[in-house]
């Protein structure tokens, strides 16, 4: 079993003073839902996702070794502009990561990022973005230590990925992405994403997501908070078996790829998500009127052409419409004629299934 304490590297073997790296990663949607944690981002029960390929964030990282190493020092630049307000939540990460990455004193970083969706559009950039960022000081801290392995390197990168956004951990590497220990899924851990080590359908090869902005302004309640509310919450227990029953289950549809299946436990997911949040205290809803009519559209679309499309959300108000690949041309006219009203400024993005993240 891995510790914490085994990605704490021995004394570096090499040294560099200045250089840069780039990295793509991509966001991820869970299919199994992760919703309530313990300490140092440790979740309360497992999750699975697809990794995404279209919605991702680019960081290039430079650094340059410098004297006064007794404080972090980094410029942060979001689409090539400083971003003050994104800086707390680098420093908050690079405190929680130096015990791991002692070298982040020597030297002075500028992170300039950008994501290739619209920022604040309702979907998630503090996977993509923290995943990128830990890919780029892995790069810098393989150069230190040039004898590390590639497996190591990208679960140390999940590994701090996680520290900086939870989620973050299943936007490193592979098409679909396991966190959490799950009895029955090989190397499964609670400190770092693994790809789905079992066989699965060509049914789900090259999955299509498409994602309906309904809503594009800030959240009311934020993730970290609507974790935190699991801790008291009247449901918690009952529900973190849920996610256990239903990471079981996928494994078997993975196999067969029995698409009414897997619709039953994504849809039932993403509703009983959001079901905590309403059954919470204080209790919120961050659903819009919107996304119950995209919902009950859906449901109609697919009753009356048996087309095998389904939806998830994430928690927020934007619908994820997750079909196979050979029903495309349908349920995009689909989204056309019936759904693109319901988003804002009738904006969506076409994703699909990715691989993780990509050096650039």
């Amino acid at each position: 079993m891995f510790t914490a304490a085994d990605f704490i590297p021995n004394p570096y073997t090499s040294t560099i003073e200045n250089g840069n790296f780039e990295w793509s990663a991509p966001s991820n949607i869970a299919l199994v839902k992760y919703w309530g944690k313990k300490d140092n981002q440790i979740p309360a029960n497992p999750s699975v996702s697809f990794t995404l390929n279209n919605c991702k964030t680019i960081t290039k990282l430079g650094f340059e070794k410098r004297e006064n190493q007794n404080t972090f020092s980094f410029d942060l630049l979001f689409e090539g502009k400083p971003k003050e307000d994104f800086k707390p939540k680098i420093q908050k990460f690079l405190e929680r990561v130096e015990v791991y990455l002692p070298f982040l004193k020597d030297y002075h970083f500028t992170i300039d990022t950008q994501n290739t969706f619209p920022h604040s559009s309702g979907i998630a950039s503090s996977a993509s973005g923290m995943a990128a960022l830990a890919m780029n000081f892995m790069s810098l801290e393989k150069l230190l230590n040039p004898e590390m392995t590639d497996a190591y390197f990208y679960q140390k990168a999940s590994f701090l990925a996680r520290l900086g956004s939870g989620s973050a951990c299943r936007s490193v590497k592979g098409k679909v992405v396991v966190w959490g220990n799950q009895a029955n899924i090989e190397g499964s851990s609670d400190l770092f994403g693994v790809e789905f080590p079992y066989s699965i359908h060509d049914n789900f090869k090259n999955y299509q997501d498409t994602i309906l902005l309904v809503d594009k302004g800030e959240k009311q309640v934020s993730s970290t908070v609507g974790h935190d509310l699991m801790h008291n919450h009247p449901y918690a227990e009952r529900r973190f078996a849920q996610a256990h029953e239903n990471l079981d289950h996928l494994i078997s549809i993975f196999e067969s790829g029995n698409l009414d299946e897997f619709i039953k436990v994504v849809e039932s997911e993403a509703l009983t998500l959001h079901a905590m949040m309403m059954t919470s205290m204080p209790y919120f809803i961050l659903m819009k009127p919107n996304t119950l009519q995209i919902i009950n559209a859906i449901w109609k679309f697919r009753n009356e052409t048996q087309i095998p499309v389904c939806f998830t959300l994430d928690a927020g108000a934007n619908v994820h419409v997750l079909y196979p690949e050979n029903v495309t041309e349908k349920v995009l006219q689909f989204i056309q004629d019936e759904l693109v009203v319901f988003c804002q400024n009738r904006q969506y993005i076409c994703d699909k299934i990715g691989e993780g993240a990509i050096a650039l």
